[in-house]
């Protein structure tokens, strides 16, 4: 191939899909949620802790659904704790500012 004919080259990106309404968003879009024996489940910040994960994205009616229902207890093959739970709430009440601030 001679320079002028050289493919272009895309760059990867990951997808991944939110555990509850199943919408398919860059990984990096989403928030992973990850399981430890020792922890329970904790959102993962860094997106590369060990242990079985599962993605939501955004939205605060998944991470209502996620928090009270079972789709993150059969995404996570586990039954979630109160503990769990309140995690959950915490960490989605730190998102509502953030969801409004990004619609208006």
């Amino acid at each position: 191939m001679t320079a002028k004919h050289k493919a272009v080259r895309h760059k990867h990106i990951p997808q991944r899909s939110c555990a509850v309404c199943r919408q398919v968003c860059p990984k990096r879009e989403l928030t992973r949620l990850v399981i430890s024996p020792e922890a329970g489940i904790q959102v993962d910040t860094s997106g590369k802790a060990p242990g079985r994960g599962a993605y939501l994205c955004g939205n605060p009616v998944c991470w209502e659904r996620a928090a009270h229902g079972e789709v993150l207890s059969k995404a996570l093959r586990t039954n979630l704790t109160e503990q769990d739970r309140v995690r959950l709430s915490a960490h989605m009440a730190q998102l509502a500012p953030q969801v409004q601030s990004n619609h208006d």
